[in-house]
């Protein structure tokens, strides 16, 4: 890279510590490029990115975020996965490095929070926020609708009676 190119990486690196919900940093070593691949095509899916950067360029780009605390990750063969979403990203990769231990989780940050590896798996284990949103709206739609039913209920007991009464009447 021409130092014009690390500048601009520096600074887009910068900008997405800053705004995005979350960071992961995890050691890639060993994973072949299909595998790499398979990994940045579900976290594309879920809304997410990953990114491979030279450790030295992602702790300038740290600097003067509030994940600062993660520049100690940064040794070896690190990707970052992330996401605007808190969930999604530390799910995908929690997901993954079940199923590949190649790809090894180091931490990460949400905000100004840094986490540790346990953390990363305590916030994958969350639902995400549009699992949350549903389960928030199903919460709000069931009293209205018992609420309906209970309204509803003694219209239609009276029409019950009355009906029963129109009947006995014509049978009289």
């Amino acid at each position: 890279m021409e130092k014009a190119e690390k500048r601009e990486f520096v600074a887009w690196l910068n900008g997405v510590f800053k705004d995005s919900g979350s960071v992961v940093v995890a050691h890639y070593t060993g994973l072949t490029v299909a595998q790499l691949s398979d990994l940045r095509s579900k976290m594309r899916d879920a809304g997410g990115t990953v990114k491979v950067a030279k450790n030295r360029l992602a702790k300038i780009a740290l600097q003067g975020t509030d994940s600062e605390g993660i520049a100690d990750l940064f040794t070896g063969q690190t990707l970052v996965a992330y996401s605007n979403d808190p969930i999604t990203a530390p799910k995908i990769a929690i997901e993954f490095a079940k199923g590949n231990e190649k790809l090894v989780i180091l931490g990460g940050s949400m905000g100004a929070t840094t986490l540790d590896p346990d953390g990363v798996k305590a916030l994958a284990a969350l639902p995400s926020l549009d699992e949350l949103r549903a389960k928030l709206v199903g919460m709000i739609q069931t009293p209205a609708t018992r609420i309906a039913q209970i309204v509803n209920a003694p219209a239609g007991q009276l029409a019950r009676v009355f009906g029963a009464y129109a009947r006995k009447d014509e049978a009289a």
